[in-house]
């Protein structure tokens, strides 16, 4: 059967069939795994591995296992350091600076661990989000020659000299249009601009006017569109705006090959678009996640959340004792308001085919809707 065509200039760039891309997540490593990144790619898409959780030798293994499943082009996503508050380059580091400069912030999530009958299972790795610490994951991804590199937090100019060293695209996001002015200026290839609508860590624009608008600003460099885009309607309006493409990533966190517990995926869909909210409280950053308890209980609780590393390492040690304990009612599920309009967890096969043919739909029946002349 012939296969719909839907091209633009991202297509050409990346040497993909359609103009998809899904959204490098970190998610404990569990967001994009090989089998997801793969699928997109052999289904037209460009499949893009998260890495931001992942020891630079796991990013090695995980991008080796992509390159088993497919031979279609993909790319790694890792967060650069950027804002972050003087902190230990250590996770050992930033709890003792914890204990001692925020004894009252770690007694709250002491406090959260015995409210849930939760045993504290620290995490135990050593790393946490440095300078020292990206260079080697960037030094793994060099190694290893991946097609594409997407700065998801800070400045890519540190990678793109290297990077055009053996012909790698560079990809930067932006939240804000001075943002994606700075990518611009540091050399990217594509700047992709996520509205507030996005799930994860996401800044204060939507995605209409922040598209339109950074579109003008940062020509001729391409930008890709991201943020509350789950379905064919929002890959036509992006391209309307003058995207050449999207960047997507709660549509794929139903996907069967997301590694995400089954209990995680229909939290998601079970959600509504008003139910996904911003908080500080999981990293120290601005991050949509589902609505829970835990974001309740820190906003009641009147304490700031810290400045990243520090909320950071501090919730995710009650993550991974929430984990531990299989409570994934407890867990950060971090997706964008375009949740509301998923409805099944399905093979990302499917969600690309769909996503491919609802866009040409929506962009063929424009013009019948709609009349307009020059």
């Amino acid at each position: 059967m012939t296969r719909p065509v839907l091209r633009s200039e991202l297509c050409d760039l990346l040497k993909i069939e359609y103009p998809i891309m899904l959204a490098g997540m970190g998610v404990w490593g569990m967001g994009t795994p090989p089998e997801l990144v793969a699928a997109v790619s052999d289904a037209g898409g460009l499949g893009v591995l998260g890495g931001s959780a992942l020891e630079p030798e796991e990013v090695r293994r995980r991008i080796q296992r992509v390159r088993q499943l497919t031979d279609k082009p993909f790319g790694v996503d890792l967060l650069l350091p950027a804002s972050l508050a003087a902190a230990s380059t250590t996770r050992t580091g930033v709890r003792e600076e914890l204990a001692k400069n925020h004894p009252e912030h770690v007694k709250f999530m002491h406090g959260l661990l015995d409210r849930f009958e939760l045993t504290p299972v620290p995490v135990d790795n050593d790393i946490v989000n440095s300078d020292v610490y990206a260079e080697a994951q960037i030094q793994v991804v060099l190694e290893e020659e991946v097609p594409v590199f997407a700065a998801g937090l800070g400045d890519p100019a540190r990678i793109v000299p290297r990077a055009r060293e053996q012909g790698m695209k560079v990809i930067g996001l932006a939240g804000t249009v001075r943002n994606a002015e700075r990518n611009r200026d540091a050399g990217v290839d594509i700047v992709v601009c996520q509205g507030t609508e996005g799930g994860g860590h996401t800044g204060p624009v939507a995605t209409l006017p922040l598209v339109a608008q950074a579109v003008d600003a940062v020509a001729p460099v391409p930008v890709v569109a991201a943020g509350g885009i789950t379905g064919g309607r929002g890959i036509a309006a992006a391209l309307t705006l003058g995207a050449i493409g999207v960047w997507m990533g709660t549509a794929f966190l139903v996907a069967e090959e997301c590694g995400l517990p089954n209990v995680v995926k229909d939290d998601i869909i079970d959600g509504k678009a008003t139910d996904f909210r911003i908080s500080q409280a999981w990293t120290g950053k601005t991050l949509r996640a589902k609505r829970s308890v835990i974001t309740d209980a820190w906003a009641e609780a009147g304490l700031e959340p810290l400045p990243s590393p520090h909320q950071r390492v501090l919730m995710e040690d009650f993550l991974s004792a929430a984990i531990a304990a299989g409570r994934w009612d407890l867990y950060m599920n971090a997706a964008g308001q375009g949740a509301g309009m998923l409805g099944e967890r399905r093979p990302a096969a499917e969600i690309m085919a769909d996503l491919v043919t609802d866009t040409v739909q929506a962009l063929t029946e424009t013009p019948r809707r709609v009349e307009f002349s020059a």
